[in-house]
């Protein structure tokens, strides 16, 4: 008779650890080859509602006569200011006012420091800091 030897058939630590450390290393580059993805996400919904923006508000220009003061912002967009200037044909330009991707509202500037003759709107970015490095506005979407 042939002895047997009562083995288990497993995996050893050192195999576990070396199967983690690959897919760690994959997951790592994954990760850092589709980061600029987002980014090209985030600038993407920023100039859909930059366009949004421009045509509601040049509507608004058109019936108008003028645009929303500071004081009545973006939400002159969606319902009837109550403050001075009045709009005397005012339409419901936007059922409501999309958030920036980082899910703050935007901020608009009549005049504008970088659009002197027209309006700025801005995204105060990731740190929710107005004039900050961050803010991405439509000035840099504007065709050239």
């Amino acid at each position: 008779m042939k002895p047997t030897l009562n083995r288990r058939k497993a995996f050893t630590l050192l195999e576990i650890m070396l199967v983690v450390a690959i897919i760690t290393l994959l997951l790592g580059t994954a990760f850092y080859k589709l980061g600029g993805q987002f980014q090209y996400g985030v600038d993407a919904k920023l100039q859909a509602d930059f366009a949004g923006f421009d045509q509601a508000l040049k509507t608004y220009e058109m019936a108008n006569g003028f645009l929303p003061t500071n004081e009545q912002g973006l939400q002159a967009l969606v319902t009837i200011p109550t403050t001075d200037p009045k709009p005397t044909r005012w339409y419901n330009m936007l059922s409501s006012l999309p958030k920036d991707p980082f899910g703050q509202d935007y901020v608009y500037v009549y005049p504008g420091k970088h659009n002197p003759q027209g309006y700025d709107i801005y995204s105060k970015g990731k740190d929710h800091i107005a004039e900050t490095a961050d803010d991405r506005g439509n000035w840099e979407f504007a065709p050239k």
